[in-house]
């Protein structure tokens, strides 16, 4: 056997020249973070090898779906559990850091952390396949976390959930294709995004409902609830930065005011689980109110159709979400022109942007995966089944050769660009295959709540 070793081309001095290597023999490479005080031996590596073969093959069998695209789900599922952190429980948003969403652009990030939002959504997807324990483990996490007094929740955390997230660059590092700058560390740590308060109390509603005559600390759990209820009843009515993270201008945008509604809804819902009528009645009105708010300034009356922020016209992908949290049906005429005009606006080429107005680099130039399977979602939810089919199996075919996806696509080459593998992406794909392929069970229908 004859292998090829190629240097990397960062060496201050001349690049050596490439020689073959030739292996006669089975042999390993080990690598890890701790010094080995053992040396093994090549029958030790091949016993562990097949033990990790075994592991993940049995984890993947517990995967409870079939569907025909059941090999797209377990490849999908797979990602987010090597995106996990057994230790803590902690769930990686991508595995890299500063690969960008366009080539050439300064909108390269840092996503080796655990964002609040996309984790609560991995282990929401996770537990309804069957995959209780990273569910556990993050619920455990949640509560490590979470103040109990009224200190600020990040938005992100370090795996280890220690300390705070301060983001460099890296000027001396020329950037994946010299595309400028490369940086560890988030700034979106210090953001007030309003909506995780919603996907936390999400999460742990769905946790409670799955584990509930198993689940230790319901006290603990209580506490934590109340904590991000008050939260929300302190800060629904403030500016923020939205699920997208603006930098440097905060809005009312519609899809934190939405998912304020889900956190009081749920706060509701759990409070009613533990006995506490009297909170949840307070939750209930409260859930109510911010409701009409949306609904009078999150509204577009000429288009019948939810906004990107209030007062504005514009379209925002994330407001697809609406239906998926019961926030509205997707029989509702708010809902069903939301979906249409949202298609018209920021699809393109089978392939979404987030939203299409500036921020603080510009106007984006690149679809993002996630919100594309939203859209298929949508649009097969309101009635549109054979378009939204065919747009899914085209966005399959744009994968890497072992399925993965990142977080953005270009619209033309659909050349994956952007942090990879991406969850977000992952978690969105398993839902919309799901749905699409009318899973039983799979599409669930939040009831409007009254204690």
């Amino acid at each position: 056997m004859t292998l090829s070793w190629k240097l990397p081309g960062f060496f201050p001095i001349s690049k050596p020249e490439a020689k073959p290597i030739v292996i006669e023999d089975d042999c390993f490479f080990l690598m890890g973070y701790n010094q080995a005080l053992i040396r093994p031996d090549i029958d030790w590596i091949k016993l562990e090898f097949e033990r990790t073969k075994v592991y993940w093959m049995s984890w993947a069998a517990k995967t409870k779906v079939q569907t025909q695209y059941q090999k797209e789900i377990i490849r999908s599922s797979l990602v987010l559990k090597l995106l996990t952190y057994q230790k803590t429980g902690a769930i990686l948003a991508a595995a890299t850091t500063s690969i960008p969403e366009t080539i050439g652009d300064v909108r390269n990030w840092d996503y080796r952390f655990c964002w609040i939002r996309d984790a609560s959504m991995t282990i929401t997807t996770l537990a309804r396949l069957g995959h209780f324990n990273v569910a556990k483990r993050f619920l455990q996490f949640i509560l490590d976390i979470v103040p109990y007094k009224d200190e600020e929740i990040q938005i992100l955390y370090p795996i280890d959930h220690r300390g705070r997230v301060a983001e460099r660059e890296l000027s001396w590092l020329e950037g994946y294709e010299k595309s400028k700058p490369v940086r560890i560390g988030n700034a979106a740590v210090d953001q007030k995004q309003n909506d995780i308060y919603g996907v936390l109390l999400d999460v742990i509603y769905n946790s409670l409902m799955i584990f509930h005559s198993s689940m230790n600390g319901k006290e603990d759990i209580w506490t934590v609830v109340r904590t991000l209820a008050r939260h929300v009843k302190n800060n629904w009515k403030k500016l923020d930065s939205s699920i997208w993270e603006f930098r440097t201008e905060e809005k009312h945008f519609t899809f934190s005011k939405i998912l304020c509604w889900v956190a009081m809804d749920r706060a509701a819902r759990i409070a009613h689980f533990f006995s506490k009528k009297d909170d949840a009645a307070f939750f209930v009105k409260i859930r109510d109110e911010i409701k009409k708010n949306i609904l009078a300034k999150g509204y577009d009356p000429n288009n019948k159709t939810l906004t990107q922020f209030y007062g504005g016209t514009s379209m925002d992908a994330a407001n697809l979400l609406a239906e998926q949290y019961g926030f509205l049906s997707y029989k509702d005429p708010i809902y069903i022109n939301t979906v249409l005009k949202t298609h018209k606006e920021l699809c393109r080429e089978g392939l979404m942007y987030r939203y299409r107005t500036s921020d603080d680099f510009g106007v984006p130039k690149s679809s993002f995966t996630v919100c594309t399977f939203w859209m298929i979602k949508s649009l097969y939810l309101i009635g549109r089944q054979e378009q939204a089919v065919e747009m899914f199996e085209n966005v399959l075919k744009h994968s890497n050769h072992v399925g993965l996806f990142s977080e953005d696509m270009d619209f033309s080459s659909k050349r994956l660009l952007g942090n990879f593998p991406q969850g977000y992406s992952h978690i969105a794909l398993i839902d919309t295959a799901l749905t699409i392929s009318n899973s039983p069970g799979w599409i669930r229908q939040t009831d409007h709540f009254s204690p």
